[in-house]
């Protein structure tokens, strides 16, 4: 008989086991990251503060469940641009776990659905700038020269 498999309150799958700082499991009883919450809800303010907290902290994986939680929150009109955020973040968590080519393909796709807000962007996101950035990190790591890239790219506006 296999392993039962780790369940929340509601009887959805979940995985209990602990994770390293790039979202990686960890063997049971190890010690790990806290993960977010499932059920986090945070505004939009508190969600692009946070996640450029863990961005800034070397945690994108992190970063991405803010911003997943975001996007799942987030009124039809932005929810692609908070997709792309996300999308973003588990890019930069591809960069640092060395998997160039599945980040590269990530951080392309996060630069569409961000740019496509360049116009307004709500909540002083930094769409344009996040969008080159994003084009231009996923350029540099197929090209095999992102030695020690910057991997925290400001997500609002100054």
């Amino acid at each position: 008989m296999g392993e039962r498999r780790d369940r929340d309150g509601a009887g959805r799958p979940r995985n209990a086991r602990p994770r390293d700082e790039l979202g990686r499991p960890l063997p049971h009883g190890a010690a790990g990251i806290a993960t977010t919450p499932d059920d986090l809800h945070l505004s939009p303010a508190e969600s692009l503060a946070e996640a450029q907290r863990l961005l800034d902290a070397g945690r994108p994986f992190h970063a991405h469940e803010v911003l997943e939680a975001a996007w799942k929150d987030a009124p039809e009109p932005e929810r692609e641009l908070w997709r792309g955020l996300a999308q973003l973040a588990v890019g930069l968590t591809h960069v640092r776990r060395g998997n160039a080519t599945g980040a590269a393909r990530l951080l392309n796709r996060a630069a569409d659905r961000i740019a496509a807000y360049g116009a307004e962007p709500p909540h002083g996101i930094a769409a344009d700038e996040l969008a080159t950035w994003s084009r231009t990190l996923a350029t540099r790591i197929t090209r095999a020269d992102a030695a020690a890239p910057d991997l925290a790219p400001r997500l609002m506006n100054t």
